[in-house]
């Protein structure tokens, strides 16, 4: 059966409401807060490897979690059969949980919520053979671009999901959700030598804008010239220098060392390197970094998180000054805080937590030419691939996948190897210069914490960060 953009979970699932609504409120009688989270999920992923079409999967995955929240416990059981038998058995865990706790129900968010994208079903246009055909043809296409080009994957990948949120007080929340991603890997070699770079884009919609020559082009000259690039790379140097991160992507690094250190619950338990220190000075003037779930069609937006609270602009720190943290319900109401809107879980199998939606450092007043000119000797980091933080320390590792030296205020060899190697809240302060040119990614982001993963969204201007600690091979 199709899932309708307009039919209730509920009804899809010939579950009659008064008797769902009964088991809510059983299961939650005397809990702090809880809800029923329903969920519909359609997915897609196609690859295309070596000039063929390697894998198709496609995916549909349904059910609900009920939740009780008592105190800073939480009671949770959730089922992939809808079934009001299943929903019972729920209850009947939850309650049990919940023990003889009785507490006062926290107030329902608001519904003042906007939507941010549309209802379109990406799964549906343009057809499987159509995709096929524009996989076929960005591999052809990239593959005449330059002979040292060795191996090509470009794949398409897309959600669609509907979730229904149903409070114990008769609160109600839906949401319907697109999410689509393109990404081109490439790798080129000139002898013994390979090198790779890539590109990915997508966001909250159908595919149309995604797969429109002009965009899959651009993205494929990128992935190619990353490579190509790669490939006269020369060793890193290591010491500690001076370094220049570029804007959009690069921002993964403040999302890492930063922003998970801004979310409630590693706050409100002491285990955040920024715990104790709201109003205080924790980065340099001029730094402001926020976290918008609220931009139209981004990877990281919600119209609501996944508890039905409406997504917002929280500035988390101003001028350099701590004020705020990213706050589900649960750690909200147990700090004396707000909720912020940023409530989710992977899944309906998934407890909400504090997550991140798009985060971002807000721009400056310096022009990007004059903060590269600025260093005599350090490096430019244009791309970041993996790294590792410790949210209680702040200490972090980054690798770069595109990196350039800097000498004398002007952009010298590509660099192999090169690693940021820091503190995030120590770091903070070595922001010296902060560009005009901020920029989000271009839809790419997932998010790991506590063995889920969400879509976000990152972002930064230009930044010159002083004597920070460079690893390389050279």
């Amino acid at each position: 059966m199709t899932q309708s953009a307009t039919t209730s979970l509920l009804d899809r699932a010939k579950l009659d409401r008064d008797a769902v609504r009964g088991e809510i409120a059983r299961g939650l009688k005397g809990a702090d807060d809880g809800e029923l989270f329903l969920e519909y999920k359609k997915s897609e992923a196609l690859m295309f490897d070596n000039g063929r079409l390697k894998q198709a999967t496609y995916d549909t995955a349904q059910g609900f979690g009920l939740r009780a929240v008592k105190d800073d416990a939480v009671g949770y059981a959730h089922s992939s059969d809808m079934s009001l038998k299943a929903l019972i058995r729920a209850a009947d865990a939850v309650a049990a949980v919940r023990g003889g706790y009785s507490g006062n129900l926290a107030a329902a968010p608001a519904h003042s919520n906007v939507r941010l994208y549309g209802d379109d079903n990406p799964l549906e246009a343009p057809g499987f053979e159509a995709k096929v055909k524009l996989l076929a043809e960005i591999d052809a296409y990239v593959r005449e671009k330059d002979p040292r080009v060795r191996q090509v994957s470009v794949s398409l990948g897309a959600t669609w999901q509907v979730v229904e949120i149903l409070r114990p007080d008769g609160e109600s929340y839906r949401d319907i959700r697109p999410l689509v991603r393109v990404n081109i890997s490439v790798v080129a070699g000139q002898g013994d030598r390979q090198e790779s770079g890539s590109k990915g884009y997508g966001g909250r919609e159908g595919y149309a804008r995604f797969i429109d020559t002009k965009a899959w082009r651009e993205a494929a000259d990128g992935a190619i010239r990353e490579a190509l690039v790669n490939l006269d790379s020369v060793p890193a140097p290591a010491g500690e220098m001076d370094v220049v991160l570029g804007p959009g992507w690069p921002g993964v690094m403040l999302h890492e060392a930063v922003g998970h250190g801004l979310e409630g619950d590693f706050n409100r338990k002491q285990t955040s390197a920024f715990a104790g220190l709201m109003g205080q000075q924790v980065a340099a003037k001029g730094v402001t970094v926020v976290d918008d779930g609220t931009i139209a069609s981004r990877r990281g937006s919600l119209s609501i998180d996944d508890e039905g609270t409406p997504t917002s602009r929280t500035v988390l720190i101003e001028d350099g000054i701590l004020v705020g943290y990213m706050q589900d319900r649960q750690n909200a109401r147990l700090m004396n805080m707000a909720p912020t809107g940023n409530g989710r879980r992977e899944s309906y199998a998934h407890l909400p937590m504090p997550r991140m939606t798009n985060t971002y450092m807000t721009e400056g007043a310096r022009d990007p030419a004059e903060i590269l000119a600025s260093v005599k000797n350090g490096i430019f980091a244009a791309n970041f691939g993996g790294g590792q933080v410790d949210i209680t320390s702040g200490k972090y590792v980054f690798q770069c996948t595109e990196a350039y030296r800097i000498e004398n205020g002007k952009l010298g060899a590509p660099l192999k190897g090169a690693m940021l190697i820091g503190n995030g809240p120590t770091d903070l302060h070595r922001i010296s210069m902060i560009g005009n040119d901020v920029q989000l990614d271009s839809g790419i982001g997932t998010c790991g914490k506590n063995g889920q993963g969400v879509p976000v969204g990152v972002g930064q201007p230009t930044l010159r960060m002083d004597r920070i600690t460079v690893g390389g091979t050279g």
